[in-house]
């Protein structure tokens, strides 16, 4: 059985409550149910972690490796800043696609930048929790690869 680890960034623990004009209204309680929902059709294993630590998420990163597939990952603010987080996503010899639930090209100019996206194997976003549903279905094709 593929597995399949998701990484939420900072803040999205807030999802519900955080600028629901932004992210809507949808909980990670939520996507983490739909998720597992999408993952049972898929036949594949996923597990989800969330921090607001770069740290932690660079180390789940890493962790990854020994368990997961493939990795889908949204690094949500750090998507704009974190080297780290890309040179672990390169470290990893797993495939990796990169997430939003908004489109972050009709945001401010600053989100326009990711420093994940070149390292991953593909990015997708605007779609709200269908993002991430999409994200899960390209990483375990990745997988079958």
């Amino acid at each position: 059985m593929k597995r399949i680890l998701v990484i939420h960034g900072p803040n999205l623990n807030l999802l519900g409550k955080r600028e629901p004009n932004v992210y809507g209204k949808v909980t990670l309680k939520k996507i983490n149910e739909e998720l597992a929902k999408e993952a049972k059709k898929l036949k594949i294993e996923v597990k989800t972690f969330q921090s607001a630590h770069e740290g932690e998420i660079v180390e789940a990163i890493g962790k990854a490796g020994d368990w997961a597939d493939a990795i889908v990952i949204n690094p949500a603010a750090y998507t704009h800043t974190s080297v780290a987080i890309r040179d672990a996503v390169l470290a990893v010899n797993i495939p990796v696609v990169e997430v939003h639930l908004s489109n972050i090209y009709k945001r401010e100019e600053f989100r326009h930048k990711s420093m994940v996206a070149p390292a991953a194997a593909g990015q997708i976003s605007g779609f709200g929790v269908n993002s991430y549903l999409l994200g899960l279905q390209a990483a375990a094709a990745l997988c079958e690869k």
